[in-house]
């Protein structure tokens, strides 16, 4: 049984008995609980040591025998192939137990083997990998055993960049046992950043030289992969994935570090303007917080640097007509002047934030804004188009615009605008977290970018590069990490060259890129479609941008406006053959809708997208959607395709899978390759699990890299080479 999410495979004996070391039993891949020879998997810990480029893996799997007779069994625990067994032990009340490592050829024999046995493929999702075998061990009654395993492996690195790989299942199951996995990695040298395109990272420790992450719960199945980039020097610090199609083109991944900061160099002193929403919306709780956050910019800014505080409700108020430098004095009026602050009245944020953005810059000063909102544009210009038209005209001084929503009640797709339009971020406070601690988060960007107005260009033959995203580059802060994905055609080496501003002088960097001819990076082009769906599901929004009711709804754009059905039609195709839902294709999943012809699918689409992206601009309606565009438009591929709802719960869509480069669909108790989906069943050719054209369609999928797609076991529909086969 694949314990789901996994990384072993458990073949399950029978009682004491009746059990044959030689005799290999494999049940179905799903669960039969009732089974009275089932073993219970309860847990399933990893531990990884990386030091340099030599990872020691630990794995510690947990076995209960529910029943009341003893149980035995043995294990396949597929490795990486140049993996080297340190040790294997068996903690618990059983004893020793013997394991044995085998090469990928004998490995895949033992596959062979039981595939023809029990006719079920789904073990050959590991072909191509190593295996360790154990004898047979007992499990006593109503106890609970746990194997330990060592392997240790030398990792690839491709110049700064290395990479590891913990083997786990591919296919999603429900009631897959938990999964605990942390990972040190230590370079001597230092270490740049850390990446996965695989799953959400949030580093614990981060020393420079040594960086730790756990990973616990319901984690996206398939393997754990990760990269860092070496730290060889002071400047930026690139290096590409790519993923082959056919046709000599294929999808690559940037994965790029910004230049460290030059400690010798004279550094830009910051002009802060504080633009405070002082409505009678804010009176209480949000108030104390926004005052609290105010002394925090203060607290972190130094003598000398200039600030100033404007706050708005109908009119504008200022601390200061102009910014003005810090020192003792000016502190104890800042802080005065935020004790006698009222609230009261309505929102006027354009005037608000054209006078913030009409104030004198001065030579040798990095000008920015923190903008602070709880509420809709209610007094003045309430037309979002209008309101950004403005703040693009009036800011000059090409200031980053760090935008605050409070609340529900804002206008989430203005504020996220004005924020990606200036090159900063936007942040959205709900009503049940704290202004002040993000603020907080965000305060290391107010040291200043090393890195501003970066571009981005390709040298020889620029026409290669194709649907690159981000389109435009943010300004990179220390310890960004930025991504970039996209399209590339044919194989010859191109030229990256990245230039900005450090704040002294102009700055170029290039990088060469060479497309792999190999397939070993299937991530990358579902990343490349979740980041396109975002862009176009931005564009969406853009269309419902001219506020008719003070900002609470879009326009009435018209379901048959040609940009809405080009750009509806576009996001369909690419969640239907990726598998990359959001809110408003999760309908795709229900039975049967993604087998309906695209104009059907259209309709939907398109109502959902006028019902929401175009006419919900605030509120939970509004605030949700933002949160699911900045997951997508950063995030990793979410195999569970989860997003937050209207009621701001997170929902998961099970009926998809994303396995490998392909997607498959469920339908009844089948799995349907999504290429397949609008072809009709009879033109599939069965294949019965285990006979001679069985294995030589797994030998095809393991030319492609393609055998991930077995992981679903039988009753499976997948397409090869153009032509659909029938898995029985």
């Amino acid at each position: 049984m694949f314990a789901g999410g996994g990384a072993f495979i458990w073949l399950p004996a029978k009682a004491q008995h009746h059990a044959h070391p030689h005799h290999w039993s494999m049940p179905h891949v799903r669960p039969r609980p009732n089974h009275p020879a089932t073993l219970k998997v309860t847990q399933i810990e990893a531990n990884v040591t990386i030091k340099g480029q030599v990872a020691t893996t630990e794995l510690l799997l947990s076995f209960q025998n529910p029943g009341g007779a003893a149980k035995e069994g043995r294990a396949l625990l597929p490795v990486p192939s140049k993996a080297t067994l340190k040790s294997f032990a068996m903690e618990g009340p059983s004893g020793k137990i013997e394991a044995e490592l085998l090469p990928r050829k004998e490995a895949r024999q033992i596959y062979d083997e039981i595939v023809s046995r029990l006719k079920d493929p789904a073990i050959l999702e590991f072909a191509g990998l190593g295996a360790v075998k154990t004898g047979v061990f007992p499990v006593p009654p109503r106890k609970t055993v746990r194997l330990r395993m060592v392997y240790e492996e030398l990792l690839s690195a491709e110049g700064d960049r290395v990479d590891y790989t913990l083997p786990r299942t591919q296919a999603m199951v429900s009631d897959a046992p938990p999964w605990k996995i942390s990972v040190d990695w230590k370079e001597a040298g230092g270490i740049r950043t850390l990446y996965s395109p695989s799953h959400e990272i949030k580093l614990e420790r981060d020393s420079g030289k040594k960086v730790s992450f756990q990973l616990a719960g319901k984690i996206n199945p398939g393997p754990l992969q990760v990269s860092i980039l070496k730290r060889r020097s002071k400047q930026a610090v690139a290096s590409f994935l790519s993923h082959s199609e056919k046709d000599d083109q294929g999808y690559f991944l940037m994965l790029l570090s910004p230049p460290e900061r030059d400690e010798n160099a004279p550094r830009f002193k910051r002009d802060v303007t504080l633009v405070m929403d002082r409505s009678g919306s804010m009176a209480g709780a949000k108030l104390k917080q926004a005052r609290a956050a105010a002394r925090q910019v203060l607290g972190g800014l130094e003598d000398g640097e200039r600030f100033n505080l404007i706050t708005y409700n109908e009119s504008v108020e200022s601390f200061a007509e102009q910014p003005v430098e810090l020192n003792e004095e000016v502190r104890k009026n800042a802080h005065q002047y935020l004790d006698h602050l009222r609230v009261s009245g309505g929102t006027n944020i354009h005037d608000a934030l054209t006078t913030a953005l009409g104030q004198v810059t001065k030579e040798g000063f990095l000008p920015m804004v923190l903008f602070l909102t709880d509420g809709l544009p209610t007094i003045g210009e309430t037309s979002e188009v209008k309101i950004r038209e403005s703040v693009a005209k009036a800011n000059g001084g090409k200031r980053p615009i760090f935008t605050f929503g409070v609340g529900v009640d804002v206008n989430t797709p203005l504020l996220s605008r004005l924020a990606d339009d200036s090159r900063a971020v936007p942040t959205f406070v709900l009503p049940s977290e704290d202004v002040e601690l993000k603020v907080a988060r965000v305060f290391r960007r107010l040291s200043g970018p090393v890195l501003r107005s970066p571009k981005l260009s390709v040298g020889g033959d620029p026409g290669r590069i194709t649907d690159l995203l981000p389109s435009a580059l943010p300004d990179f802060f220390e310890q960004d990490q930025i991504v970039l994905v996209g399209r590339y055609f044919g194989q010859e080496k191109l030229e990256f060259t990245l230039k900005g501003h450090d704040g002294r002088d102009e700055k170029t960097f290039t990088f060469d890129f060479k497309p792999s001819a190999k397939r070993n990076s299937d991530f990358v082009p579902r990343l490349w479609a979740t980041r396109k769906i975002a862009v176009l599901t931005e564009a969406l929004r853009d269309l419902g941008a001219d506020s008719s009711m003070m900002g609470l709804t879009g326009n009435a754009t018209s379901a048959n406006d040609p940009r809405m059905k080009e750009l509806v039609d576009e996001i369909v195709r690419l969640s239907t053959e990726y598998g990359i839902l959001t809110e408003y294709t999760a309908f795709l999943a229900r039975e049967g809708e993604v087998f309906n012809s695209r104009d059907a699918q259209n309709r939907i689409a398109t109502g959902n997208f006028v019902g929401r992206a175009l006419k919900k601009r605030s509120g939970n309606a509004g605030v949700n959607q933002e949160m699911n565009l900045q997951k997508s438009k950063t995030g990793t591929v979410d195999k569970f395709n989860r997003y937050v709802n209207e009621d701001l719960k997170e929902e998961a869509v099970m009926k998809v899978q994303q396995v490998g480069h392909k997607t498959f669909w469920g339908r009844g108790d089948q799995w349907v390759d999504a290429e397949a989906t609008n072809l009709p069943a009879a033109k599939s050719t069965t294949v019965e699990i285990g006979s001679p054209e069985f294995f030589k369609l797994v030998d095809r999928l393991v030319a492609l890299n393609e055998q991930s797609s077995l992981a679903l076991g039988s009753k499976t529909q997948l397409m090869i080479d153009g032509k659909l086969y029938q898995l029985r």
